[in-house]
């Protein structure tokens, strides 16, 4: 049975790889500019597709390598078009204190730190409970051990060692974190429960400067969003929390997929 379940996980793997593909080098991918990011509202699908051919065909190497890393041997979720849209985050925004709710093994908060250009450092800061703690549609696997691995996985770059918080978003010491600051840019990427999420959004919007960015996770349900099969349009809990935020302190600027991106006004 073992081996059965490998088999058709394989295939079922390389059917998703020809997929990506074709989309990858079906056209010539074009430049996309803050001026295109409003089409990602009004046609979240095309744009989706736009930032897939752009990975394949013009994202840097190394951002590209550093997304098969992740890929490779489950280290990592998340789908190729993300790591366009924080290229074109950090090259908009350039922000210096960025917040994760959410770890896994690392990998968002590596690609923060690999984008740091120059002299430039962004603080980097992780807030994880780092054990297999799932929801109500997440189940993760119990044989790693998820600190040590989001710190070897940094070292495998040579990136600065990132601060992280080994606690759940609705601990005290998380809590107490989010609110030490206030931030450029915060990725809710943790428990996709309703109430979890929407406690999250609550204190890390009240913990963002005017002008900065949320990025919520999974929750392009009820946008126009139709995913391909190699990705997937979010969880009903994030979706309930990005329909209820308040469009006057904050506007909707981006969507790559599931990843809706949020400015406060």
């Amino acid at each position: 049975m073992k081996l059965l379940k490998r088999f058709k996980n394989a295939v079922g793997k390389a059917r998703l790889n020809r997929a990506v593909q074709k989309v990858a080098l079906s056209t010539a991918a074009s430049e996309i500019g803050r001026d295109d990011w409003p089409r990602s509202l009004t046609d979240p699908t095309e744009f989706y597709l736009e930032c897939v051919r752009f990975f394949y065909q013009k994202l840097p190497q190394d951002l590209r390598d550093h997304r098969r890393y992740f890929n490779s041997n489950n280290r990592g979720f998340g789908e190729d078009a993300f790591h366009v849209m924080w290229f074109l985050l950090y090259r908009e925004f350039e922000f210096s204190r960025f917040l994760e709710i959410g770890v896994y093994r690392g990998q968002v908060l590596s690609l923060v730190s690999l984008l740091q250009q120059g002299d430039k450092r962004v603080e980097v800061v992780g807030i994880s409970p780092f054990a297999p703690a799932g929801d109500s549609v997440s189940n993760y696997t119990k044989d790693v051990s998820y600190y040590e691995d989001t710190l070897e996985n940094f070292r495998h770059f040579s990136l600065p060692l990132p601060t992280l918080a080994r606690a759940y978003s609705t601990d005290e010491i998380a809590r107490a974190t989010i609110a030490s600051r206030q931030w450029e840019c915060i990725y809710i990427d943790g428990n996709h429960d309703y109430e979890v999420a929407k406690s999250d959004w609550n204190l890390c919007s009240m913990n963002l400067i005017r002008g900065g960015i949320i990025v919520l996770d999974d929750s392009g349900l009820d946008t126009s969003f139709r995913a391909p099969i190699f990705a997937t349009a979010g969880h009903p809990g994030p979706t309930r929390v990005a329909a209820e935020i308040d469009r006057q302190q904050f506007r909707e600027i981006l969507q790559v997929g599931h990843n809706r991106v949020f400015q406060k006004i």
